[in-house]
């Protein structure tokens, strides 16, 4: 069921251009050259057969380097690298039972040596001896927590068992310390699709689809195979009751001019999709027009030139309007202290890329800001950002702070901002095919006489009961206090 994935210490000869590889040899034979000359004045120098072991597993040459490692263990019985070492050779030489002997002569030399417990883990799961591999690589991951390999083989060995709870937990673990780690989203995939949990299984197949960079041939074929196998999703939930209908009459008749620009950003191309914004987007759409909203613009997957020219062109059209409304889901990020949005085709490297690859807040507030009445903009944009972990960190830049959501603002009087997750916290996708926020807000919105403030009120209770008060929506900016703004007009 599983795609095992090992991962070996031994230095192997290098696949790569012809150059590549003639440099390898090049170095190896002058290492190998320089050793013998050693051995040849001190014939028990233990570190000269050491080195010239290593030059020979380099080369590719394992039976030399396993007889050289020997002489190094005849000579120092307690040189533990030697004793590793020969493990990994005859460990790709398929010789299992000498490499777990040589790991365990490691460990009892160095109780420390994570590799050896982790290679000694994968030497064991060869040998089908499953629960002994959970044991080492548990021991490995103690020793090095941020070893994503030992994570990843023991979540392998756990669903090998038959434990899916304890395979996606270390499947997930992968993800945290790599979130480029393809074979660790289809592998949990696989694991939530065993026990049918299809929304995340495809979560996790279209997670695997956005590494193109990173991810295995097998992985994206795998993904592609399982996303065509699964059941089609369940159909978006239905809109609000009829009674959102009076209030389109309502909205017309009180006169005000209502706009509003939805936008859902799911297909990112160079980090995991997001499964829930274009949901999202698509159900907050549908109950503003149900609410007497003149023109509502759905707009999705958004690359950059595309995102400034909607919310130019919402900017136009906001100067006649008495209310303008942008809500946005996908992902956004802070960096020094100013919010983005992130639009699908970024690519963020390094912070100083930001300005270029992603658009200031500052840009969906300028585009609200003419309308005569109500200017409201909805940010479900604090989802837990990939790129935040991938960015370096630039000399000239080094003072930029680079945080988990998005940053406070004070919008200009009359404008009010809300955000999915308060400031320095990431909102949630959730467990169903919309976002907790989404969820809360289509549900309060279409209630008769419930003025906005309350009505942010009410879904901030909502979101919070609704995820264990992991995440608390919050309000930014102030609109005036001599006016009641309704979606819906009370009966």
């Amino acid at each position: 069921m599983f795609r095992r994935l090992f991962y070996c210490c031994v230095i192997l000869a290098l696949a790569g251009p012809a150059a590549a590889i003639d440099r390898v040899k090049a170095e190896s034979n002058a290492a190998i050259a320089a050793a013998s000359e050693q051995i040849r004045r001190d014939p028990k120098d233990a570190n000269a057969y050491y080195n010239r072991g290593n030059a020979y597993a380099a080369r590719g040459d394992t039976d030399r380097a396993i007889a050289d490692y020997t002489a190094t263990i005849r000579l120092d019985p307690a040189h533990a690298n030697a004793y590793y070492n020969r493990g990994n050779g005859y460990s790709s030489k398929g010789d299992t039972d000498r490499a777990i002997a040589d790991y365990t002569a490691t460990i009892r030399l160095d109780p420390a040596y994570a590799n050896a417990y982790y290679n000694r883990g994968n030497a064991y799961s060869n040998k089908g001896n499953t629960d002994r591999a959970i044991a080492d690589y548990t021991e490995a991951v103690r020793l090095q927590p941020a070893n994503a390999n030992a994570y990843f083989n023991r979540g392998n060995a756990y669903g090998n068992k038959g434990d899916a709870d304890r395979a996606i937990a270390d499947y997930t673990e992968t993800i945290r310390v790599d979130p480029t780690y393809a074979n660790a989203y289809v592998n949990r995939g696989l694991a939530h699709e065993k026990r049918g949990d299809f929304a995340k299984a495809r979560a996790d197949f279209n997670a695997t689809l956005g590494l193109t960079q990173s991810a295995t041939r097998w992985a994206l074929d795998k993904a592609r195979e399982r996303l065509s196998a699964l059941p089609p999703p369940p159909p978006p939930p239905p809109p609000p009751p009829p009674a959102t209908i009076l209030v389109e009459k309502a909205g017309v008749a009180n006169g005000d001019r209502r706009i509003a620009l939805v936008i859902g950003n799911s297909a990112y191309e160079n980090v995991a999709a997001l499964p829930n914004p274009v949901r999202d987007a698509s159900l907050v759409a549908d109950v503003l027009r149900l609410t007497g909203f003149e023109a509502v613009t759905l707009l999705t997957n958004l690359r950059k030139d595309a995102l400034v020219n909607a919310l130019r062109e919402f900017a136009a059209r906001a100067e006649t309007a008495d209310w303008a409304v942008v809500y946005y889901a996908g992902h956004g990020m802070e960096v020094g202290g100013v919010n983005y949005l992130i639009p699908t085709d970024a690519r963020i490297a390094a912070d100083r890329e930001i300005g270029f690859e992603a658009v200031p807040v500052d840009q969906v507030l300028n585009a609200a800001e003419r309308a005569r009445k109500l200017r409201l903009v909805i940010l479900d944009a604090c989802r837990d950002n990939p790129f935040a972990a991938q960015m370096k960190r630039t000399m000239t830049v080094a003072s930029r702070s680079v945080s988990r959501g998005l940053a406070p603002l004070e919008p200009e009087a009359g404008t009010l901002v809300v955000y999915a997750a308060k400031d320095g916290e990431t909102a949630l996708d959730g467990d169903g095919i919309n976002s907790p926020f989404a969820t809360a807000f289509v549900k309060n919105l279409p209630t008769p006489g419930l003025e906005v403030r309350r009505l942010f009120d009410f879904v901030r209770d909502d979101v919070m009961e609704a995820t264990g008060r992991r995440q608390k929506p919050f309000s930014y900016g102030s609109i005036s206090g001599r006016q009641d703004f309704y979606f819906v007009a009370g009966k």
